[in-house]
């Protein structure tokens, strides 16, 4: 599969020539015409848009990346033009629009990705997942709605995950330049919320959870954006590898994202990230399945065993979240009095109900914000409750599979995620390159982290959160691939 020849689909130098003259004098009539006329600069975004279209017409993956570095930067379209009845991701979005149909146009004239990508069970476990997708969107209650999620869900599947993966598998230095393309491209928008929230005092809770607005919508997925990243500046740093000059601008960017992950104040970030040290722990003492499987069900029993007093007990926690570290932390098993958690009760009690008079096909891909109200109970609504789909959605990666496409929808994006990790971690036990070990175990404990955050939040319809977490199962699909050849190489040499 050619990702730099697309140029040829424009065959000629006089035609190549043509079209750039067309472009600059429409370039020149319509910003003449719109600032005349509708005393306007909005033509000034043409250039961007023709940089953008040369970009793909010279080489696509080019194209890919700059998705990648715009991600962080992207802002929604009802931030710029008020009153839509639609919103995207600008200019993400757009670019990986056209991307899509120039991936298919490839796709028309011959090329096709290595069978050792598509025959992955990461990547059959994909299809089965997109599948169900499009069949509950054919069954939809809001088809229009199921349609666009289920198109955005594809598209970013399609390019982070499979076409990452073939650039992967060719070109291993290319997964260090995604990461650290996203990486910097953050950076402004981190130093944007910091500088934000101090303007409002640094230990000003309430205030951070906007001030990274318009970039972010809020908090949360700033916060779990940020817990994808620094495992792998933890790696990075300490990673001998590397050079030492390097480490240490590598330290002081992941003390960086550190301090914006704490003043973030999002709760179910930190909390993941220390999930993740946890699985770091487990994976570097190499303890075994069945250790781990005892002391998850004598966990089990424990819990089920004195349910009613751990329950009574979180019924009398009433610290509330603030700008006090501990006492926020506190605050996260606080289920009587603060607004964020019994919020986020009263939208899982939904999505249960929504499943429940849906079991099989759901109400469609992307619906639950338009469907949830009418099943939200008196007695659960909250001060932050509302009837209108303005208010974020199921609040959980995994109840809002259940409710939009019913369980086989739930099940199957489980299967994916347990198939990626498996496959992460066997791919580490396999090699023993230093290297690819960091990358590997970096890529585990950053989708570990999303992993947790799911059962609070979610953010996979977002370019922020997609784009990262597909690439990361991207480059653990392709350093998989990559250490089985090489195992196999050198079984090969040793006989």
């Amino acid at each position: 599969m050619n990702l730099n020849r697309l140029h040829n689909f424009i065959p000629t130098k006089w035609l190549r020539l043509s079209l750039f003259y067309a472009f600059s004098i429409t370039f020149v009539l319509l910003n003449s015409w719109l600032l005349l006329k509708k005393e306007t600069m909005l033509g000034i975004l043409v250039p961007a848009a023709l940089i953008v279209i040369l970009i793909a017409i010279y080489s696509y993956e080019k194209l890919i990346w700059l998705g990648v570095i715009l991600a962080p930067l992207s802002i929604p379209l009802d931030k710029l033009i008020y009153g839509l009845s639609f919103n995207m991701a600008i200019p993400t979005e757009p670019i990986l629009g056209g991307l899509f149909l120039l991936i298919l146009l490839s796709f028309a004239r011959g090329s096709r990705l290595d069978k050792t990508i598509t025959r992955h069970p990461v990547s059959i476990a994909l299809y089965f997942y997109l599948a169900w997708m499009v069949i509950s969107t054919t069954t939809s209650s809001l088809p229009v709605v199921s349609i666009k999620a289920t198109f955005i869900t594809i598209l970013y599947v399609l390019i982070f995950y499979f076409i990452l993966s073939y650039i992967f598998s060719r070109n291993q230095k290319k997964i260090l330049s995604f990461v650290w393309l996203y990486t910097i491209a953050f950076v402004p928008v981190i130093v944007y919320s910091v500088v934000r929230l101090a303007g409002h005092g640094i230990f000003n809770q309430k205030a951070a959870h906007w001030v990274m607005t318009p970039f972010f919508k809020d908090h949360t997925s700033y916060g779990a954006v940020l817990a994808m990243f620094i495992p792998f500046l933890v790696g990075f740093t300490f990673s001998k590898w590397i050079k030492l000059k390097h480490r240490l601008w590598i330290a002081l960017l992941l003390v960086f994202f550190i301090a914006a992950e704490i003043f973030s104040y999002t709760r179910a970030a930190w909390l993941s990230l220390v999930a993740g040290a946890g699985i770091w722990f487990i994976i570097k003492l190499k303890i075994k399945f069945k250790t781990l499987a005892i002391i998850g069900v004598s966990m089990f029993l424990v819990i089920f065993t004195f349910q009613d007093q751990i329950l009574a007990e979180l019924e009398n926690n009433s610290t509330e979240s603030s700008a006090n570290l501990t006492e926020h932390l506190s605050s996260m098993t606080n289920i009587s009095t603060d607004a964020s958690n019994l919020e986020r009760i009263n939208r899982w009690h939904c999505a249960i109900m929504l499943y429940k008079e849906r079991p099989v096909f759901g109400w469609g891909p992307g619906t639950y914000a338009m469907k949830y109200a009418p099943y939200q109970l008196t007695s659960q609504r909250t001060i932050i409750s509302t009837n209108y789909a303005d208010g974020g959605n199921a609040h959980s990666e995994y109840l809002g599979a259940l409710s939009q496409t019913g369980l086989p929808g739930m099940l199957s994006f489980i299967v994916v995620l347990i198939l990626i990790f498996y496959t992460a971690i066997t791919a580490y036990s396999r090699t023993n390159d230093k290297r690819i070990k960091t990358i590997l175990l970096s890529a585990i404990i950053a989708l570990s982290t999303y992993y947790l955050h799911g059962f609070l939040n979610n953010f996979l319809d977002t370019d922020k959160a997609a784009i990262p977490f597909w690439g990361f199962a991207a480059m653990i699909v392709a350093l998989d691939i990559y250490t089985k050849k090489n195992k196999q190489l050198t079984e090969n040499s040793d006989r």
